[in-house]
């Protein structure tokens, strides 16, 4: 039975002229400007950092499979913030929030959740990449040879692609109640799903099934390769040696305790928990600051992506002194 004051949608051109009104940061009127400024010179920074790292890895002519994935990892975050911060930016500007159509929500939203799945994966990938240089370093080059780093690349994006699909498409099927006001300052799925007109949980079956996919499963592959991680570096007697192996996992450990933290607050609970004031200051982090963090966490704990970027704006001197 059609729940009371929803939308009936029952051709694709209904869905296609439909809209939404992304509220963003409308009731921080008075912090409008700064708050622009802010997350402009953020987004600004952000670009520049990761652009740095992924260009200083492509001109390397010969690269480990760590810098590999690094490179893939600075892509992602690249199209992760351009998705999601020049609409936030704009809910600054506009007054009242700024409109986004039914496909345009539909695909920023899939983008979102493809792209933050696959910096998951990755992150499992990377996992795995130090197991093999920490329990078996003699058979690290034959382990993790070029074909294979493609290959999991590929499939980081492809099987992310497919269930952020399979999410969005089960989202955007549901019926909407008339009021079409999305309190967040982009598509995200908890936001969206809270205008579903049904009190049933059945609604919250696929981003249960995604987080599974994209969140637990990742997550329990990390958590094995640290444990096998842990008991190799138990077996070495040498503490110089131990803190050497261990500070290569340093970096990596930052990184998935940020993005884990915050994905595991917003996407792992029920939706009668759902508060909007709350999940947009967590998403502002989750999609701000922590891609900022990435490139510097990585540049300050990398030696060799240090000496990638020195390599990179020496040639730049070079060539503008030519």
């Amino acid at each position: 039975m059609p729940c009371e004051g929803c939308m009936e949608r029952d051709n694709v051109s209904t869905g296609a002229t439909m809209e939404f009104l992304l509220l963003g940061f409308s009731e921080l009127l008075r912090l409008r400007v700064l708050l622009f400024l802010f997350f402009l010179i953020v987004h600004f920074v952000t670009l520049v950092g990761n652009m740095m790292v992924f260009m200083a890895v492509v001109m390397e002519p010969s690269r480990p499979p760590m810098l590999f994935f690094l490179c893939q990892l600075s892509a992602i975050e690249l199209c992760y913030t351009l998705v999601i911060v020049p609409k936030a930016l704009l809910s600054l500007v506009v007054v009242g929030g700024s409109t986004i159509s039914f496909l345009g929500c539909a695909a920023q939203m899939h983008l979102f959740v493809a792209l933050g799945g696959a910096e998951c994966f990755l992150l499992a990938v990377m996992s795995y990449d130090r197991f093999v240089a920490i329990c078996q370093p003699l058979r690290y080059a034959a382990l993790m040879s070029e074909g294979l780093c493609l290959r999991l690349a590929l499939t980081c994006g492809l099987g992310a692609f497919t269930v952020a699909l399979a999410l969005t498409v089960a989202v955007f099927r549901l019926p909407f109640c008339q009021s079409r006001r999305i309190d967040h300052f982009f598509c995200d799925v908890p936001a969206v799903l809270h205008l579903a007109c049904t009190q049933s949980y059945t609604p919250e079956l696929p981003l249960l099934a995604a987080c599974v996919l994209l969140l637990l499963l990742p997550f329990l592959l990390i958590l094995a390769s640290y444990l096998c991680i842990a008991v190799a570096l138990l077996r070495i007697t040498s503490p110089v040696g131990r803190g050497k192996a261990f500070s290569t996992c340093i970096s990596h450990l930052a990184i998935t305790l940020l993005h884990y933290g915050c994905a595991t607050f917003i996407y792992i609970r029920p939706k009668s928990s759902y508060s909007p004031a709350r999940d947009k200051v967590v998403s502002l982090v989750y999609t701000n600051m922590t891609p900022l963090m990435y490139p510097l966490i990585y540049s300050l704990r990398n030696k060799e992506i240090r000496g990638m970027l020195r390599k990179m704006l020496r040639r730049k001197k070079i060539a503008q002194v030519n």
